[in-house]
């Protein structure tokens, strides 16, 4: 691989890999191979996993954090996967000690594994110095993962084909979020499976010069394709987002992703802070965060 010249040489890196969002998420098609073509706006909350890389002789991967349980390091794991997918491709012999404060639920439709990967890729890139482009991080990401590259992009953006085609310069107003989960992980394979592609035409979004007003409107005739799918798994889900729904100021309540995780959306900070306390007081054993997304 063609690589940028090497700089000063840091010893330790820390980053927050960002809950990812996808504010509408349309499956348009299917490949002969099998991979569902999207059409999704995704945004990225103020809140993540944290992932620090120190170097070392060999690789390491430790995990810690209220989601670390169930979660092995080993080879499986998708940012040992990342570590030795960037070696293999650098020819790199050096290793890092990788540690991840697990904030994010597992398997939740936030893009946490990814996000992971996506992170441990870009801070490795510059422990090794590697100076690999984003181009080719961003390829070396898709082979681990349809949301590993928009990760890597970290920007709002309208994401299409299989998650490898990203809009550049969108510019969207601050938005107030809340982020809940019940608790419940969603395979997104299985969310898959269950999916009946429609043949109608699905509409595209144009917020660049849109207000907070002109997004939620725009939005609001969007939708998330994965919803009745994940319902028939988790119904669950749809109670959860008919409480948010029900919280004052909520502006709007979407499943993100395939699930299980939803989000409401707030005219303000301190309406998204009074849903949260609310839902969180009636179930105390669901994860929920207020946040923004700017």
């Amino acid at each position: 691989m063609t690589s940028r010249p090497r700089s000063s040489t840091p010893q330790m890196l820390t980053g927050v890999a960002r809950a990812k969002i996808n504010l509408y998420l349309h499956v348009t098609g299917r490949r002969s191979d099998g991979y569902h073509l999207l059409d999704s706006l995704v945004v990225f909350a103020d809140y993540g996993d944290k992932l620090t890389v120190e170097s070392d002789s060999s690789l390491s991967l430790e995990i810690s954090g209220p989601f670390s349980a169930g979660i092995p390091a080993t080879d499986d794991n998708l940012i040992l996967k990342a570590a030795r997918l960037l070696q293999e491709n650098t020819a790199e012999k050096k290793g890092a000690k990788i540690r991840v404060v697990k904030n994010l639920p597992i398997a939740a439709g936030i893009g946490g594994g990814s996000a992971d990967a996506a992170l441990a890729l870009q801070l490795l890139d510059k422990l090794w110095e590697t100076g690999l482009f984003d181009r080719q991080l961003a390829d070396l990401g898709l082979s681990l993962g349809a949301d590993v590259p928009v990760c890597l992009y970290g920007k709002p953006t309208i994401m299409t084909g299989v998650g490898e085609q990203l809009s550049s310069g969108l510019i969207i107003p601050k938005i107030h979020i809340i982020l809940v989960n019940c608790n419940i992980s969603v395979s997104t394979a299985d969310v898959f499976r269950h999916l009946e592609i429609s043949n109608a035409p699905k509409s595209g979004l144009n917020v660049k010069e849109g207000n907070e007003a002109d997004l939620i409107s725009a939005l609001q005739r969007t939708g998330n394709d994965l919803q009745a799918p994940a319902f028939q798994i988790a119904p669950q889900i749809e109670s959860v987002i008919d409480e948010i729904a029900g919280e004052t100021g909520c502006q709007l309540a979407r499943m993100s992703g395939s699930g299980a995780t939803v989000f409401g959306l707030f005219e303000t900070a301190k309406a998204a802070r009074n849903a949260a306390e609310s839902i969180q007081s009636r179930h105390p054993d669901w994860w929920v965060r207020a946040t923004v997304i700017s």
